[in-house]
C-alpha cells in the first residue's frame, strides 16, 4: 500500500478535478502490476495495474488507494474490471468519499466473491486527497492560504515592499504548493499593488490552475498580467456592465456573488469553485482577503513561510481582523508540519475546528 501511495503521488499536479490514485498487484511479495492515474478522462490506476500484470492479475491482491469506482464515468467502472480479470482479495485505503461510489465499489466486489477490505493507511490515502475528500464531503475546496512572513509576522514595509522576505528556496517550494492547486486565489489589493501572474513557473507544471480575483467593485484593470494567458475568474459583489466588458474582452469570466457592505460573498464563491471541480484552493493575497476568508470561516490550513529577520511595528501584518477583547476569541491552529526550507521556516498549520 506504501508503494500505491507512492504512485499515486506522481498524479499530485495532474489529476485535478479526480483524485490520486494508485494500485499496486502482487502475489505475496511479488508485484506483478503497477498504476497510478495520470489524469480525467485517462485509465484509472487498477486498469494500468492490470494491464501491465496480464495473467499474472488473476489471483493476485489489489492495494488500490482509493475504493474501486462502481460506476460509469468517462471511464468503466474499475470494480468490474478487477472482477474480470480474476482477482482474488481487494484493499483499498479508504473508501471513496463520492456519493456516486461511497461503498457500491466494495460492495460489487464481494457481491462477486472477492475478499474486498478497507482501512490500511487510511490517514496517508485521506491527506493525498484532501481536496476531493472536502468537494465530495462538504460542497467546497479545502483551502490554503499562503503567505511569507518575518519573524515578527509582519508581510511588508509600510510602504508596500515585499520583494523579497522569503529566499529562492522558499518561493521554488511554493510554486509546488500551486502547481498541486486546482486553482489560485488572490485580491484585487494584491494584484493592483503587485501585478502577479499568479501561474506556476518555478517548477514544472504540465496544465496551469484557475486563477481567482476576489474585486468587488471590478476595479482589476485590463492591462493587469493575471489577465495574460488562461482566463481568469472574477468574482464581484456588483457587476458595472461597462467594467465587465471590458474584462470579458480581456478573456475573464465574471461571477457575481453580493454579500453585505459591497463584500464578495466569499462562501458562495467557495461552493461555486467546489461545483466547478476544484479540489484545492490555494490562496495567495494580502492581508484584507486573508483576514475575510479567515473570519468568514473559509480557511483550512495555513501555509506560512517565515524568514530570520525582523521589521518592526509599523510595517504590514499578516491578517487584519476585527479587534479582540479576550483570548477565547482568537483563531487557534494546530501545527500540522514544520521544516526548514533554505534559510526559512515552512510551517503549515491547520485551523481548528470551534467548539
Amino acid at each position: 500500500m506504501a508503494q500505491a501511495l507512492r504512485l499515486a503521488a506522481l498524479g499530485l499536479n495532474t489529476t485535478t478535478p479526480n483524485p490520486r490514485v494508485g494500485c499496486v498487484l502482487a502475489h505475496g511479495d511479488r508485484v506483478v502490476g503497477e498504476g497510478w492515474h495520470r489524469r480525467a478522462g485517462e485509465p484509472h490506476a487498477e486498469v494500468h495495474a492490470l494491464a501491465q500484470a496480464g495473467e499474472d492479475a488473476r489471483g493476485a491482491t489489489a492495494y488500490v488507494t482509493l475504493e474501486p469506482c462502481s460506476h460509469h464515468g468517462r471511464t468503466p467502472p474499475c470494480a468490474d474490471a478487477l472482477i474480470a480479470a480474476g482477482v482474488r482479495r481487494v484493499i483499498a485505503a479508504m473508501v471513496d468519499p463520492n456519493p456516486l461510489v461511497a461503498g457500491q465499489g466494495l460492495a460489487r466486489l464481494r457481491a462477486a466473491g472477492i475478499d474486498a477490505q478497507e482501512g490500511l493507511l487510511e490517514a496517508d490515502a485521506r491527506e493525498l486527497n484532501i481536496g476531493f475528500v472536502s468537494r465530495m464531503t462538504r460542497g467546497r475546496p479545502w483551502v490554503r492560504l499562503k503567505a511569507a512572513a518575518t519573524l515578527d509576522g509582519k508581510t511588508a514595509l509600510s510602504n508596500g515592499v515585499s520583494q523579497w522576505i522569503t529566499g529562492e528556496a522558499a518561493r521554488v517550494d511554493g510554486h509546488r504548493w500551486r502547481a498541486r492547486a486546482c486553482a489560485i486565489l488572490s485580491g484585487i489589493g494584491t494584484v493592483r499593488s503587485d501585478d502577479p501572474q499568479l501561474t506556476v513557473r518555478a517548477v514544472p507544471c504540465e496544465r496551469q490552475p484557475l486563477r481567482v480575483v476576489v474585486d468587488p467593485r471590478l476595479d482589476l484593470s485590463p492591462t493587469a498580467r493575471v489577465l495574460d494567458g488562461i482566463p481568469v475568474l472574477v468574482a464581484c459583489a456588483t457587476a458595472d456592465a461597462a467594467r465587465a466588458r471590458t474584462l470579458e474582452a480581456r478573456g475573464a469570466e465574471i461571477l457575481e456573488l453580493p454579500h453585505e457592505m459591497g463584500r464578495v460573498d466569499l462562501a458562495a464563491l467557495l461552493r461555486e469553485l467546489g461545483r466547478r471541480g476544484i479540489n484545492e484552493l490555494h490562496g495567495e493575497a494580502g492581508r484584507s482577503l486573508n483576514g475575510a476568508m479567515l473570519d468568514a470561516g473559509c480557511v483550512d490550513e495555513l501555509l506560512l513561510y517565515v524568514a530570520p529577520i525582523l521589521v518592526g511595528d509599523t510595517a504590514q501584518g499578516l491578517l487584519r481582523l476585527p479587534e479582540m477583547t479576550d483570548l477565547s476569541q482568537a483563531h487557534r491552529l494546530r501545527f500540522h508540519d514544520l521544516r526548514v526550507v533554505g534559510h526559512d521556516l515552512r510551517i503549515l498549520a491547520r485551523l481548528q475546528p470551534s467548539d
